[in-house]
């Protein structure tokens, strides 16, 4: 039944020439959301990028703070007499 339904339809030039048009505007859709969920999915690894980088920054300041630290007491004392700090 079906497979006569179709026969019809491709049967009449004008169904043929309405389903190509259908198929290629389903085509154009398919594409379009496809470019959209890529788009989608770029944003977000630039987003987590981003955050990744703000951290690694953060990080980074930490540990030159950690290295410029007074390693005993004796430097600390002469970094608050110097006015190091």
């Amino acid at each position: 039944m079906i497979a006569t339904m179709l026969g019809l339809i491709s049967a009449s030039p004008l169904a043929r020439v309405a389903l190509r048009y259908g198929a290629i505007a389903l085509a154009i859709i398919l594409f379009l959301l496809s470019v959209r969920r890529t788009g989608e999915r770029v944003g977000r690894l630039a987003e987590r990028l981003e955050t990744r980088e703000k951290t690694n920054e953060i990080q980074r300041r930490m540990l030159d703070a950690v290295a410029r630290r007074p390693r005993d007491r004796g430097e600390l004392v002469d970094r608050l007499r110097d006015g190091g700090f």
